[in-house]
């Protein structure tokens, strides 16, 4: 009888490390996504805008600095995700693997996004992701929710679809860089 690779989330054990790094970077690059697209360049809201007091929903200043500590969490979970990415890409039995790495991050942004979503605009209401926008404020939150799914889903589908992070792939499974290292 063959002795089973250990798994993670139905995943190679070996991969563990480069999806937990992958999944951080993602957190932190969709918080900038939305923090610089959503916030700043479009400017559909701040991180207080509909905040239920309305001196706090419409000052500025204080909106500016909600969104400036909104971005240092963001840059954080950046940082942390280098820092993973770093010790994973070093460590021998995890896979080298792009598409791993890839997958994970559009897991993290996903799980951004549903979180985020989750929180700041169904618990909390203190900001939607378009209230000035056409149709009415619950379709974009909403809409917000399903880019989370689909990102979260597609990034695992992804990485699942690798033959370096699957443990049907086992240690005979060529990296997707090409090298055909384990």
């Amino acid at each position: 009888m063959t002795e089973q690779p250990a798994t993670w989330l139905g995943l190679d054990a070996d991969a563990k490390p480069l999806v937990v790094a992958g999944f951080a970077l993602g957190v932190g690059i969709g918080g900038f996504f939305d923090g610089i697209v959503f916030h700043q360049l479009l400017q559909f809201h701040h991180m207080l805008s509909s905040h239920p007091d309305a001196s706090v929903a419409t000052n500025l200043r204080l909106n500016v600095v909600a969104d400036g500590l909104f971005h240092l969490g963001t840059y954080t979970f950046t940082i942390i995700g280098l820092v993973l990415f770093s010790r994973a890409w070093r460590f021998r039995p995890v896979p080298k693997s792009g598409r791993t790495l890839f997958g994970a991050v559009i897991m993290g942004w996903g799980v951004f996004n549903l979180v985020e979503g989750v929180v700041n605009h169904h618990l909390l209401e203190i900001h939607h992701v378009w209230p000035a926008g056409p149709g009415p404020i619950v379709l974009w939150d909403v809409a917000f929710l399903l880019w989370g799914t689909v990102f979260l889903v597609g990034g695992y589908l992804t990485i699942r679809t690798d033959s370096a992070a699957t443990p049907a792939g086992g240690t005979d499974a060529v990296a997707t860089d090409g090298s055909g290292s384990e």
